[in-house]
């Protein structure tokens, strides 16, 4: 390829000799004009000028050149539909047979030109281009095209200056079209061994740029090169002013030449940085008429207004033309025009532009050698900057006890009308930072959530907005907030809770000792009692060694033997165990002995497990909720949940993944009407007038329940979080705010400020566990239980007596009379005077013995029962009720008749035996002996105790009477007893020795005395 200078020079040569007349050849006919061609690609309605800076350029050299002989500059301008191979080859066999020195174009048609410098590379024309470096860029055999567009290596150099002037940060690269990372490739390449990462993206076929823009948000990446046309740099800018993106955090860094067109007026602000390219040469002198002629020209074939400015395509097409006539060097409206070897442009200046409100502002000058010289720009935040001295306007929402308005805040003006936790620490943070700040109340009245189109609402919106420096209020830190905007660290940690209303069971009542066990172990308790008395029963009867004789001393029923385990025993030995009292019933044998271990393990731990519990039952009031976790919140319908609308809790259902928090999300989302509150107060008073719970943080959880004690808190905590501090992303008092927050936290103070605004309420606090005194209410059912036994104690004992005192009249007992005669007959009692003389000696408190009442053995026409034995007065025949011993003690039972042979048991009634009375008292004449030995009596006890050695010693008296005595009568003998007469003492046929004949006894004398001896020795 031919040296491009060379090239230039033979452009520069063929212009001369076309413009120059020699003397000597006056008559000779010259050339009279130079014919340059020109494409033109423009589509727009107004256009971007390039037709007016080509007459204006042509009009310019021409009033330069000097004499009629000169040649004039024409310049044919040649227009393409679309950017086509076809379409340009058909333009440029157009433009060949014209005999064009040049060929300039076309600005904004890469594919187009490439065809063009081909072409004319063939064709040995030279090929001005004036459009963006074509990628990748092709190499030709003979001629090359000279550009006057900054190369892409110089573009990617001026980028990487900016970024360097930044330490070089993490950056996302937004790309219009695949061919980015070509022409930037030299930028790629610097991050490639540097430490920071550039993340790339790429525009849709849409053009939408909002996901990506939402993506670097989410990276929080602050850095952001579009690479785009103006247009679509517009459309990205737009959408990242609605996503929040435009704050001071956020930098941009437009790679488009188009830079100073853009109006922005209605995206940017004080604090946006916003940057780009300019190669426009504000100091040439035709810079302000080219302007002019511009907007003049704008003004008459366009309708919109304002008129943006000139574009670069039209001040490259003016500085072509000049290239073209003037050949190596020119300084035009876009500055000094050189080319290097490569037909790249070189030696030339690219000037930064940040834009702001109402236009744009020069902040540095990029020179090709990269070198960059920035003058002032508000992309350097200045670390050094403090809060000291400053307002700053704090938006906050209204929410107990954090900002809440004054009783009479309509008596005061600015901040002195709030007051509230966050309020006192806003003040204790002004104090130690030294600033002074200024309370806004959010306009919405939201906290800030995501909308549809990617904006945020709340505080976080205006945050974005730069409407406000800080966000303070109860302010959850989470991680969608944190990707728009910066936060201190947490103030007060806590989690989601839920809240609602409280459903007091019963109170302890009289029958709280019952509720150590439910009733299925109360039940089960009874039938374990019953079956253990049943196997009880039945082991002890199979069991031979249950069996025993109760009478080793009687040798008249050594073969009779029992078992103490009857029914009644049975049922009566457990209740014993049971209650820990034991009973006069001992097990024998193994089998019982295994049956009453395993049921005393049985009551220990029963016990033990009852007495553990029963404190708790008696002092606690257990509280009855149908819900207990959110996994039976979510499983339930009936009652409905819900939380505030736009706050971090619905964020955090919403983008939860757990299954229950999910399910859970579904039906708060579904739910007609909404379940959604719009603060708390509303939550607050929907859970007290109906089935609500309400899903809010634990810290409000805690202080409404310290105000209404019908709040009380479900289940422990959803997840973990804090309050913070809300600023704008890049914000540079965070680092300030968070140590100051940090200070008051190592100082208590915050732990104050909660404990004043928290611990006002007048509800107890649920962990005052502390013991208390037992009332009637808590152990009050024991005493009616108590009542209860007594009182049916005292009903059977009553029946007991008046049974005992009715049986007793009908069988004609008699009261002794006080002064009985000889021959006095006895008088029947009715039942009430039997009752009324019982009665009297039951209550008697002197005496604690009484004499048993007797019962007459002859009626009025004779003796009532011929089994009953008529004794004299000095020796009357007592009636003594069977009584028998177990180990030793009294236990009921029946005996044969005492003093001679006679009928079983059965003709005596059921359970009296008859004793001879000991003949005691010196007053009473011995009775004559008896004509036969009465045999020995039986003795009713199981072992020989006092009872049964004075009955002995009373049966051998009886056997030694002197013989002056008058022998005992005999009464006749029974008739003989049926074969269906047994013994019921032990349930067999009655003993041979029973029946024996006995002689028929005397007749019995009268009554010598009134004065009867008891068997136990005492008088009645």
């Amino acid at each position: 390829m031919p040296a491009l200078p060379a090239l230039l020079l033979s452009i520069h040569f063929v212009f001369l000799l076309l413009t120059m007349a020699p003397s000597s050849h006056s008559q000779a006919p010259v050339l009279s004009s130079v014919r340059i061609a020109a494409i033109l690609d423009d589509q727009s309605v107004c256009g971007r000028g390039e037709r007016l800076a080509l007459a204006l350029a042509r009009e310019n050299i021409n009033s330069m050149m000097e004499g009629p002989a000169m040649a004039r500059v024409e310049v044919d301008i040649f227009e393409l539909q679309q950017d086509s191979q076809y379409e340009t080859t058909d333009t440029m066999c157009q433009i060949l047979p014209k005999g064009v020195v040049s060929v300039i174009g076309p600005a904004s048609s890469p594919a187009s030109g490439s065809t063009v410098s081909h072409i004319c590379g063939e064709k040995e024309i030279p090929h001005v281009k004036i459009g963006p470096e074509e990628t990748p860029r092709l190499t030709y055999l003979r001629f090359a095209s000279v550009s006057l567009y900054p190369s892409n290596e110089d573009l990617s150099l001026a980028v990487g200056a900016i970024l360097r002037s930044f330490s070089y940060p993490s950056a996302s690269l937004v790309c219009a079209k695949a061919e980015c990372l070509l022409r930037l490739e030299e930028l790629v390449r610097r991050f490639l061994i540097s430490r920071e990462t550039l993340s790339i993206r790429m525009l849709d076929d849409n053009l939408d740029p909002t996901p990506l823009l939402k993506e670097i948000r989410d990276d929080k990446v602050a850095t952001i090169i579009i690479d785009a046309n103006a247009s679509v740099s517009y459309l990205i800018l737009r959408k990242a002013s609605e996503l929040g993106m435009t704050s001071a955090f956020y930098k941009y860094i437009l790679t488009t030449m188009d830079f100073p067109l853009l109006r922005l007026d209605d995206i940017v602000d004080d604090q946006s940085n916003i940057v780009g390219f300019s190669m426009f040469n504000t100091s040439h002198p035709f810079y302000l008429e080219f302007i002019r002629s511009l907007n003049l020209s704008w003004r008459e074939g366009c309708d919109l207004n304002p008129y943006p400015g000139p574009a670069l395509s039209s001040a490259l097409m003016f500085d072509a033309v000049h290239v073209v006539v003037s050949a190596v060097e020119y300084d035009g409206l876009t500055g000094r025009v050189e080319f290097n070897s490569k037909g790249q442009r070189t030696n030339y200046t690219l000037r930064i532009l940040e834009k702001h409100r109402g236009g744009h502002k020069e902040i540095g000058i990029w020179y090709s050698n990269n070198t960059l010289a920035m003058n002032s720009t508000t992309l350097d935040i200045n670390v050094l900057e403090t809060l000291a001295n400053k307002t700053l306007i704090v938006t906050t929402i209204l929410e107990n006890p954090y900002v809440m308005r004054k009783g009479d805040y309509q008596d005061f003006r600015g901040n002195d009308q709030y007051e509230g936790f966050c309020v006192d620490m806003l003040r204790e943070l002004a104090d130690i930072l030294k600033f002074s700040f200024r309370i806004k109340l959010v306009d919405d009245g939201l906290y800030g959530a995501p909308e549809a189109n990617g904006s945020w609402t709340g505080m976080v919106g205006e945050l974005i907005n730069r409407k406000a420096d800080l966000a303070v209020a109860g302010f959850t830190i989470t991680s969608e907030r944190e990707k728009v905007i910066d936060f201190s660290k947490p103030f007060m940690s806590l989690g989601i809770s839920i809240l609602y209303r409280v459903h007091l069971g019963r109170k302890p009542g009289y029958f709280s000792f019952l509720d150590p066990f439910s009733p299925a172990v109360w039940l089960f308790m009874l039938l374990a009692y019953l079956a253990v008395s049943c196997v009880l029963f039945l082991a002890a009867r199979l069991s031979p060694y249950e069996w025993y004789n109760p009478h080793p001393c009687l040798r008249e029923r050594k073969d009779i033997l029992e078992n103490q385990y009857t029914l009644g025993n049975s049922l009566w030995f457990p209740v014993g165990g049971f209650m820990q009292q034991g009973s006069e019933i001992m097990p024998r044998a193994l089998s019982t002995r295994c049956v009453s271990g395993v049921w005393w393990a049985f009551t220990l731990i029963i016990i033990s497990s009852y007495t553990a519990n029963l404190a708790a039952f008696l002092t606690v009031q257990r509280m009855e909720v149908p819900i207990e976790s959110p996994d039976d919140l979510a499983d339930q319908t009936n009652i409905e949940y819900g939380t505030i609308h736009g706050g971090s809790t619905m964020t955090f259902f919403m983008n939860s993944r757990y299954q229950t928090y999910q399910r859970m999300w579904n039906y708060m989302h579904s739910k007609q009407p909404s379940v959604f509150v719009k603060s708390t107060e509303e939550g607050i008073a929907r859970v007290l007038n109906s089935k609500y719970a309400f899903l809010l943080e634990s810290t409000m959880n805690e202080y409404y329940r310290r105000l209404n004690c019908n709040l009380t808190q479900i289940g422990g905590l959803l997840d973990t979080k804090g309050y913070g501090i809300g600023m704008p992303l890049g914000s540079p008092f965070r680092d300030e705010i968070t140590l100051a927050i940090l200070q008051l936290q190592e100082n208590n103070r915050l732990e104050i400020l909660k404990r004043r605004w928290w611990e006002g309420g007048q509800c107890p606090k649920e962990e005052d566990h502390r013991a208390k005194g037992l009332g009637m209410e808590n152990i009050g059912g024991i005493f009616v239980v108590l009542i209860c036994g007594l009182i049916i104690a005292v009903f059977v004992a009553i029946m007991e007596f008046v049974w005992s005192t009715r049986c007793s009249a009908e069988t004609d007992e008699v009261r002794p009379h006080p002064r009985p005669l000889r021959h006095h007959r006895p008088t029947p009692v009715s039942v009430c005077q039997e009752m009324l003389t019982e009665f009297r000696n039951a209550i008697s408190c002197k005496k604690s013995s009484r004499s048993r009442r007797r019962r007459p053995l002859t009626g009025s026409g004779g003796p009532r029962h011929s089994t009953r034995l008529m004794l004299g007065a000095p020796r009357p025949l007592r009636l003594v009720r069977e009584m028998r011993l177990s180990n030793g003690k009294l236990y009921s039972g029946s005996g044969p008749l005492t003093g001679g042979a006679g009928p079983g048991p059965s003709e005596m009634g059921p359970g009296p035996q008859h004793l001879l009375e000991d003949p005691l008292g010196a007053n009473t004449t011995p009775p004559p002996p008896l004509s036969l030995a009465a045999p020995s009596r039986s003795c009713t006890h199981i072992r020989i105790c006092q009872e049964c050695r004075r009955i002995q010693s009373l049966r051998s008296t009886s056997t030694r009477i002197p013989p002056s005595s008058a022998p005992l009568p005999r009464l006749p003998p029974p008739p003989p007893p049926s074969s269906s007469n047994t013994d019921s003492e032990g349930g067999g046929g009655a003993s041979p020795r029973r029946l024996h004949h006995t002689p028929p006894p005397r007749p019995l004398p009268p009554p010598q005395s009134n004065t009867s001896t008891d068997l136990l020795g005492e008088q009645d």
